[in-house]
C-alpha cells in the first residue's frame, strides 16, 4: 500500500523540513519514502512545496502524482495546485489561521496552525503543528517517532529550536483526533474542527 502527501505554503514555513521529518519518522517506523520538493526562487513568501510517498514496500519511481491521499495546506497562497489534486475521499490538513473553507468533500482537519505555533513559542513552527495533527488524523507516524526523530532532521544549528519543535508537534497531536488508520481504512468523509 502506497500513501500520497502533497504540502504546500510559503518558503520560510519549514515545509521543506517537516517533511523530510515525516518521511525519516517513516522509515524509523519500517515503512519507506520517497519524496522531493520544490520552491520558488524567494527565501520567504515564495510557494514552497513537497510531495512525499510512503508504502509498505519500497517506492519504485520518483514520486510524480496525478493525484494524492492526502495534503497540507499552509498558506492560501499557492494551494490551488494542491487542492486540484486531492482525490474527492482524501484528507486534507488546513491552516484555518490563513485558510478559509476549500469546499473538500472529503475528510478535513482544521487547525489553527499559525496560532497554536505561536503558543508553543514559535510562529515559524506551524508546520510541526500542522504535521502533529497530521500524524493524530492519520496515524501516518507516531507523535514520539516523530519527536525522537527531529535531533537528527534539524541542523545542528537549529538544535536550540527543538523543544519549540517538540511543544508544536505535541500542540497539533492534541489539536485533531483520530480520523483514520493511514494502514487499514480509506479516509470517512467528516470534519474535524478546533
Amino acid at each position: 500500500m502506497q500513501r500520497e502527501i502533497l504540502w504546500t505554503g510559503i518558503g520560510g514555513q519549514g515545509i521543506q523540513l517537516a517533511t523530510e521529518l515525516l518521511a525519516d519518522a517513516a522509515v524509523a517506523e519500517g515503512r519507506h519514502a520517497m519524496f522531493f520538493g520544490s520552491y520558488g526562487g524567494m527565501m520567504r513568501g515564495g510557494n514552497s512545496d513537497t510531495t512525499l510517498v510512503l508504502g509498505d514496500e519500497p517506492v519504485r519511481s520518483p514520486p510524480t502524482i496525478g493525484s494524492t491521499w492526502s495534503a497540507l495546506v499552509l498558506h492560501p497562497a499557492h494551494a490551488a495546485p494542491t487542492l486540484a489534486k486531492l482525490r474527492p475521499d482524501g484528507v486534507l490538513v488546513l491552516n484555518t489561521t490563513l485558510c478559509g473553507d476549500t469546499g473538500h468533500p472529503g475528510s478535513v482537519v482544521g487547525v489553527p496552525a499559525t496560532e497554536l505555533a505561536t503558543a508553543a513559542g514559535s510562529a515559524n513552527a506551524v508546520t510541526m503543528v500542522a504535521l502533529g495533527a497530521y500524524a493524530s488524523a492519520t496515524r501516518i507516524a507516531e507523535v514520539d517517532t516523530l519527536i525522537a526523530r527531529l535531533p537528527h532532521v534539524l541542523p545542528a544549528y537549529r538544535h536550540r529550536h527543538l523543544a519549540t519543535n517538540e511543544a508544536a508537534l505535541r500542540a497539533g497531536y492534541a489539536a485533531a483526533g483520530p480520523l483514520l488508520d493511514a494502514w487499514s481504512k480509506p479516509p470517512v468523509p467528516q470534519e474535524v474542527a478546533t
